[in-house]
């Protein structure tokens, strides 16, 4: 066993999916590219023991983004489909609490084009003759896109561009540069009416094709105009079908209508057929304003609305006035009373009332006064006078609302005025107030209401500015009663009930106060604490109070099990301690602590044990991974111990491993000599494991207690070629061949194919028939020698980086050696040259191939391997040189990189171009 420093995390991001180009390092920024509604997927490598934790998180890539998801935490953050708005930087995050966390972004660029928008809008000049005016036309278009987008103009076949045409101008406005493109038609002549084709494109970047559209100009082009066939408002009963008709009056191109509401978005029932917009069973939620919008890009759109208006009436009440020239609330004989009777209504002036008497109608006259609000305000009111209260007079006086238009049921309020019509009064009955309950209770507060009639009590805090416990600031009751489900603690104070004037006297309000005291157990912490210890250790418990009510005889019991250890009161403390000075056997458990009052208990409980914590597994061992016999393979399984002397001395691992989608486990103990300490990396191999296979691998300390808590891990056979290089190949099956690039700076590109899809006009003596297994419809690449194509020119085909893993972690001592394969097709009497390179990061480029060879090597696929010996991170590159002519077609395929010096050499046999020097291995000096 050897002693290994932790090292802090670090962290790279890798991309896949569908990107379109990445820039890697521009401006300190990585850049990835992708077209939208494609697939991003970013994945986070990162390095670091204990095994980091990893989080991807996003910074908003516009104002109005507000991104659902703001952090995943998983090594790949994949997103289908990506939309516009998902654009922006990401970041991932590493750490393992050791040094500061590693962080890596990248931005991600969505590309897009919409189809662009023509509108058009029109200038009229003054008249200088009776039937002559100058018209100066304007046509913008516009698109949405990502980059920017670039326009074109075409009138008919003809490309429009400033100065073609003296009549026309084009222009971009200051004000929107780069979003639009102008054409202005200046005193409009007869060749100008024709078909305008506006162009958009992003150069097809990301593959994204030009979008186009045509606006035929004609002299009967005019704006949108409608009419709707409906008044304003509509006044409609619930339940009634409406029909909104908009018809249009002119416009060419002929208009598109469409409706919209007051309320953004229409009722999910509508239904809009033409310019025919259907409310079935309307509802006076779904009143308000509708409006029928005409668009055909010329001119303005054309709008008009109307006003559905849904009858309704609700909230009927009514209070009583005593006489306001006297200091009393009592209705009296001779003296003056006034009855209110009041109606919400929509719409507010069909609103009508009438009044009976014991059921027959009453009319106003001098002592009896009826009185009606202002037709327009809500919400309406009546008012019945009665002048010098007679004995005749009192009796039950009702009030009838109805509307107008009729449809809606009539609300009748009866109020009676006879001798024990008499004002409220309110109290608190005896022994409930305060009111002391349980957290989590029920409870009923109540005010007791006298008077006839008795009028709507309100409920509201009294010691404080604060809600109810519904979240309003008062509560309507009708018999007096405050009723509060599942009481919490938060609800102890005052609480205010008092007389409304509705369905009661019109006077100043009584009111009562009920206080209400809410008792809670102990809220004690910790709630729960594992402590693991070592036997013959002490081990101490602390339970300590935040909140109770009452906070008064505080008692506390500690328990091991069910045995009672110890007992006691609190007395200025808020906390009680009890320690075991030295730990057995019979010590391990459920230690619990019980602070208890009037409402109950409330428990810390510890749990005292010996298990050991789990192992950690250690995942950048370098070439874990090692293969000796055909069939099987080896790994070597490195892991530290979390927390190694918190417990008696480990004894022994248990090591469990099955074979992936097998039940069995194989399990085997590993003894551990002397004593582990924090850091140390234990080593053990692994043998005898079948290839392919991957296994599933379980690791178990055991000291003195028993077993302690196990960690999983996955072994795969295919280890990742980064961020350790183990075994790169690739057959250009797939479009993104392998990660690989075209070089930028060289004269033209390598070219994937398939004899499959080859052309009919293919240059004959030249390039294969088929991929290196002869499968025609196996994929390679090769550089097309066919015209423009001119002698010496170049292609260079990059791959991705590869990592240099050093074999200690304290740097590169002696660099290591991969072997770097392909096969090539060089048949043609105008062979040029293929060339294989090595690219070394931070290092100028190296001063010749590592590989070479030129001219004619027959019709058939043959093999090169070269050792190369990196320092740093690498790349390799394959360079195609075209010769004197057509016939020269170079194809390359399975292209490998493996670990180690080469091995098994090509037994072939080739001539090194001009020199004709002879090469077993594939190999030429480099002269």
């Amino acid at each position: 066993m050897t002693l290994y420093r932790h090292p802090p995390p670090t962290v790279r991001i890798v991309h896949s999916g569908h990107a379109c180009n990445v820039e890697e390092e521009r401006h300190a920024e990585r850049v990835y590219t992708i077209r939208e509604g494609e697939t991003l997927e970013l994945t986070c490598l990162v390095t670091g023991h204990p095994r980091p934790q990893i989080r991807w998180t996003k910074t908003a890539g516009s104002v109005s983004d507000r991104f659902q998801d703001s952090s995943v935490f998983n090594e790949t953050l994949h997103i289908t489909k990506i939309q516009r708005h998902q654009g922006g930087r990401y970041y991932c995050k590493a750490e393992n609490g050791l040094g500061s966390p590693a962080i890596k972004s990248i931005r991600v660029d969505v590309y897009f084009l919409d189809d662009p928008v023509v509108t058009v809008h029109q200038s009229v000049g003054e008249a200088k003759e009776q039937f002559y005016y100058e018209r100066t036309v304007f046509l913008r278009c516009m698109a949405n896109s990502n980059p920017p987008v670039r326009y074109s103009w075409h009138r008919g076949r003809d490309v429009l561009s400033q100065g073609s045409d003296k009549g026309v101008e084009i222009y971009e406005p200051f004000f929107t540069q780069g979003e639009t493109k102008i054409l202005k038609l200046k005193n409009l002549r007869p060749q100008d009416y024709a078909n305008y084709s506006c162009i958009a494109s992003v150069r097809n970047v990301c593959g994204i094709s030009d979008r186009n559209i045509v606006f035929k100009l004609t002299n009967k082009t005019v704006s949108p105009s409608i009419k709707l066939l409906v008044e304003d408002p509509i006044v409609v009963n619930p339940g009634q079908t409406v029909s909104l008709v908009c018809i249009t009056t002119g416009g060419e191109p002929k208009p598109t209508l469409s409706w919209v509401s007051s309320s953004d978005s229409l009722p999910e029932k509508s239904v809009v057929k033409g310019g025919t917009l259907t409310l079935p069973a309307i509802t006076s939620d779904e009143a308000g304003v509708y409006s029928c919008v005409a668009t055909n890009n010329v001119g303005n759109p054309a709008k008009k609305s109307t006003t559905i208006v849904v009858r309704a009436m609700k909230k009927g009440r009514f209070w009583i006035t005593p006489d306001p020239y006297h200091n009393d609330d009592n209705i009296q004989i001779g003296r003056e009373v006034k009855i209110s009777c009041q109606v919400e209504a929509t719409p507010p002036e069909e609103l009508t009332f009438g009044w009976l008497k014991n059921g027959r109608a009453l009319r106003s006259s001098e002592r009896m006064v009826i009185t009606q609000t202002d037709p327009d305000t809500s919400p309406g009111t009546t008012n019945l006078d009665i002048i010098d209260l007679k004995f005749t007079d009192f009796g039950t006086y009702t009030c009838v609302a109805a509307l107008k238009g009729g449809g809606i049921p009539e609300i009748s309020i009866d109020v009676n005025i006879s001798s024990t019509t008499v004002p409220p009064n309110l109290t608190v009955p005896r022994g409930k107030s305060p009111l002391v309950v349980r957290e989590g209770d029920t409870v009923e507060l109540e005010c007791l209401v006298s008077g006839k009639p008795k009028p709507i009590i309100l409920w509201s805090r009294a010691d404080k500015e604060a809600p109810m416990p519904d979240g309003t600031l008062q509560v309507e009751s009708y018999d007096g009663v405050l009723r509060i489900v599942n009481v919490s603690r938060e609800m102890t104070g005052s609480y205010r009930c008092q007389t409304s004037q509705f369905n009661g006297f019109n006077v100043k309000p009584r009111e009562a106060v009920v206080e209400l005291i809410v008792q809670y157990p102990p809220t004690v912490e910790p709630v729960s604490l594992e402590m693991r210890q070592g036997l013959g250790r002490p081990v101490a418990m602390n339970c300590r109070v935040l909140r109770a009510h009452p906070s008064r005889v505080l008692r506390y019991e500690w328990r091991l099990g069910n045995r009672l250890l110890h007992a006691g009161h609190f007395d200025q403390s808020d906390e009680t301690e009890y320690t075991v000075k030295s730990l057995n056997r019979e010590g391990w458990g459920e230690y619990t602590c019980d602070i208890i009052n009037e409402a109950g208990a409330g428990r810390c409980t510890f749990l005292v044990t010996g298990k050991a914590y789990p192992p950690e597994f250690y995942y950048d061992t370098y070439s874990p991974l090692w293969q000796n016999r055909p069939r099987v393979y080896g790994f070597k399984l490195q892991w530290t111990q979390m927390n190694p002397n918190a417990v008696d001395r480990i004894v022994a691992y248990r090591l469990g491993i099955r074979q992936m989608g097998q039940q069995r486990w194989w399990e085997q103990e590993i003894t551990v000599e002397g004593t582990i300490t924090k850091g140390e990396l234990i080593t053990h191999n692994l043998t005898e494991l079948i290839k392919p296979e991957a296994y599933e691998v379980r690791l178990t300390p055991i000291t003195r207690f028993g077993e302690g808590d196990s960690t999983i891990r996955i072994i795969t056979y295919s280890a990742p070629v980064n961020p350790h290089l183990r075994e790169f190949h690739c057959s250009f099956e797939e479009e993104p061949i392998c990660m690989f690039t075209q070089d930028k700076n060289d004269d033209f590109d390598w070219t994937r194919h398939s004899a499959a899809t080859r052309d009919t006009k293919y240059t004959p003596n030249t390039g294969p028939s088929g991929d290196r297994s002869g499968s025609k419809q196996g994929f390679y690449m090769y550089i097309e020698t066919s015209r423009p194509r001119k002698e010496g020119e170049v292609a260079r085909l990059v791959s991705p980086f590869f990592n240099v893993a050093p074999k200690n972690p304290y740097g590169i001592t002696n660099p290591p050696a991969y072997c770097f394969g392909f096969f090539f097709h060089m048949y043609g009497k105008h062979i040029g040259t293929l060339n294989a390179l090595l690219r070394q990061k931070g290092q100028a480029a190296t001063e010749g191939p590592t590989w070479s060879l030129s001219g004619n090597q027959g019709d058939h696929w043959k093999q090169a391997k070269v050792s190369i010996h990196p320092t740093a991170s690498f790349q390799v590159v394959l360079e195609g040189i075209r010769g004197p002519g057509i016939e020269g077609d170079i194809a390359i395929d399975d292209v490998t990189l493996e670990e180690g010096e080469c091995r098994d050499l090509p037994a072939v046999k080739h001539f090194c171009g001009i020199l004709h020097t002879e090469s077993q291995f594939g190999v030429c000096p480099i002269l």
